[in-house]
Order: C-alpha cells, then structure tokens, then sequence
C-alpha cells in the first residue's frame, strides 16, 4: 500500500487525495483490530470495531458521486463500473454480516468477516496502484480545489472534518443558487436557469414537476395560489382558475380553519411542517405541508404535497432486482 505514498505525502493538507489516504490508514488500522476481535469472547468487542469499519459507505459513496464522475469526464469510465461493482459486493457482505450481527450468530460472523476484510484490502490495493495514481495524472488542481463542498455533504470515515482545499479564505458566503461559476459540463447551458445545483430548461423543469408522483401546490407570501402541478395521475382535481386565488377559498369551508391555521404558524415561525393522511376513494393518501423560506428564514409561502401511498404501505422486504423479463 506504499508505492503511491511519497507523492501523496507531498500533497498540500486537505487535498481529496491525501484525505483519501488518511482514511486508508485508518481502515488497515480497522481492520488489524477485527482480525485480532474475537465475536465469541467479547462481542461487544467486535459489534463497536465492525460499525467503525462500516463508515467505509462514505468513502464508497464520495468516490461514486465525486470522484467517478470527474474520471468520466476525462473519459476514465472504468471506475464507475468496475470498481462500483466492488463496492456493492462488499455492501452486500456488510449487510449479511449485520443480519449475523443482530442475531449474534458467532459461527457465520467468524466465516463471513475475512471474506470481508480480503475484500477491502483488495479494494485499497487497487486505490492505490491505479485509482488515485490515474486520478491525479487526469485531473487538474482546479478538479481537485471543487471537491470539498460535496465531500463534505458526503462525509468521511475520519473522526475530525479535514481541512478544506483549498484553504478557506475569508469571503462572503455564495449560497449554490448564487453561484454562477462557469465550470467545463457536457452539455448545453443554451436556455438554462441555474438552480441549486445543476442546470435545467424551463421545459426540463416543467417536465419534473409534471412527472413526480406527487401532488404539488403552492401558495405565496401573500396567501395566493400562484402554482400547482398538472401531473395525469393528480389525487386531489385542480384547474388553472385556482391560480391567484387565496388558500382560504380553495379547502371545503370544515378544514379552512385548519389550513388557515397552518398558514399562520408557518409564517410566525413556530411551525415548518403538518402532515394528515386519510382515505379518499379506497386509497390511502398522505398530505404534507412545508415553510417556504428564503436564505435570510423570511416566510416564503407554502407547500401542499399530496401523495398516494396505497402500494407503498404494503411494501415489505426489500427488491434489489428488476422484474421486468
């Protein structure tokens, strides 16, 4: 594990890489104390060593969404395939030894854990010999200096939050939906409002709102209804007079009281959500309501979202497959 260290050794503090690094010692560090743990003597033991190793889903899930999507910018598409594949097998290990786990079944814990421990030292040798060695000869200092906001939204194995890279100069906050950046993307900006993050057409946007499987209406500062979304399966029947109308006028005269209520709290800031589900034509439907709030938490108006949840309740298990053919 030692053939990439001299030149990450050398990297400035805090860049992704040599964070990189220091989790991976922290895991060869994990993993020689669940070798020497014993589940059947002390398992407590092993229990706290083992939930210190699963953290490693951040590590996984920084370098499926940050790290490969940069590869595959420069055309480095293997990562997102192969090694992706990877880690969704030692996933798959975690979650059955956290089955053994919860039963304490000592025998299948002590035959399954070094099939999990060979597996991510395998994992960690690739890193080092191709991953990060590949990593740093594609991607620029400019690459690297955008990681940390979404690394930190991530997270990472490590105890104390890294320093950021580059180191935080003093400046005045730019919220996402402020900022305009102009970063090299591999598709068009022509026609696009810049949102949190991303970038969408007003038709892109008119398309999501009209596709999510929920019920959307909302209601300005000014208690006027100045949208809702026109989707083929609504719950609730909407038409476009609703539009500039109040809220108080558009629920049955026995929930106005209720929803007034509603608006009320939600605008003096001791309230930011209400949810009530009920029976409406044999289906089970469950309605929410947010605060809308600008950067500075001035009320902004609401949210209904009204949602069919029938077949959702009667999930059970889990799917991990499709069942298409």
């Amino acid at each position: 594990m030692n053939s990439f260290l001299p030149i990450v050794e050398n990297l400035p503090i805090g860049h992704p890489v040599k964070v990189y690094y220091e989790e991976s010692n922290l895991i060869e560090k994990i993993l020689s104390e669940l070798v020497e743990a014993d589940p059947s003597e002390d398992f407590q033991k092993y229990f706290n060593i083992f939930n210190q190793l699963t953290t490693i889903e951040k590590r996984f899930s920084r370098k499926e969404n940050q790290l490969f999507p940069y590869l595959e910018k420069y055309d480095w598409k293997g990562p997102s395939q192969g090694m992706w594949s990877f880690h969704d097998t030692l996933r798959s290990q975690i979650r059955l030894l956290n089955d053994y786990n919860a039963n304490k079944n000592i025998e299948k814990i002590t035959i399954n854990i070094p099939y999990l421990i060979d597996g991510i030292k395998r994992l960690l040798a690739i890193e080092d010999a191709k991953l990060f060695p590949n990593a740093m000869e594609l991607l620029t200092d400019e690459d690297w200096k955008e990681f940390f906001e979404g690394d930190e939204e991530i997270g990472w194995m490590l105890t104390q939050k890294p320093l950021p890279y580059p180191p935080i100069v003093e400046e005045k906050y730019v919220h996402p939906s402020d900022d305009f950046t102009q970063r090299e993307l591999s598709f068009s900006l022509e026609n696009t409002s810049h949102y949190d993050e991303g970038y969408m057409t007003p038709e892109q946007v008119n398309l999501l709102l009209r596709f999510l499987p929920v019920d959307i209406t909302y209601v300005d500062e000014n208690d006027k209804v100045i949208f809702y979304n026109r989707g083929d399966k609504r719950v609730f029947p909407r038409s476009k007079g609703i539009i500039g109308r109040e809220v108080r006028f558009c629920h049955p005269p026995k929930s106005v009281d209720m929803v007034l209520r509603i608006v009320d709290e939600f605008r003096n800031g001791t309230k930011n959500e209400a949810e009530f589900w009920t029976n409406f034509k044999d289906r089970l439907i469950h309605i929410r309501y947010f605060a809308i709030r600008d950067n500075d938490k001035n009320y902004k108006g609401v949210i209904e979202m009204s949602q069919d949840v029938t077949d959702i309740q009667k999930l059970e298990g889990q799917k991990r497959l499709l069942d298409w053919d």
